[in-house]
């Protein structure tokens, strides 16, 4: 049984690619892989990430559409733009942007 890492991003925090031309805000955190095989497998085996690390759940966006995606810790980076996320889910999960990070909506309720 691995040890689990922590969690380097959080959830609310602004968040880009390292590789790819999307950024977004995160969601949801998985301490390790928690997705299918068949997607794991679908990554180039020269760009697949570690199973043994933090995957993160993104409202994402990139120039031409909005989306969600499973994002290895390793593949992301802070978004230091300050610019919004534009993804139309995003006032479900949260309220307002301020330094780089949303806050969800359950901390807003207390």
């Amino acid at each position: 049984m691995g040890k689990f890492a922590s969690a380097k991003f959080q959830i609310g925090q602004v968040v880009k690619h390292r590789l790819f031309p999307f950024r977004g805000v995160i969601f949801d955190v998985d301490p390790e892989f928690a997705n299918s095989e068949e997607w794991y497998e679908s990554i180039p085996a020269e760009i697949r990430p570690r199973r043994d690390q933090p995957f993160y759940h993104l409202l994402a966006e990139n120039a031409e559409t909005e989306y969600v995606a499973y994002v290895s810790e390793q593949n992301l980076l802070v978004d230091d733009s300050g610019d919004p996320i534009r993804h139309p889910q995003v006032s479900e999960f949260f309220g307002e942007l301020s330094e780089g990070r949303y806050r969800p909506r359950d901390e807003m309720m207390h």
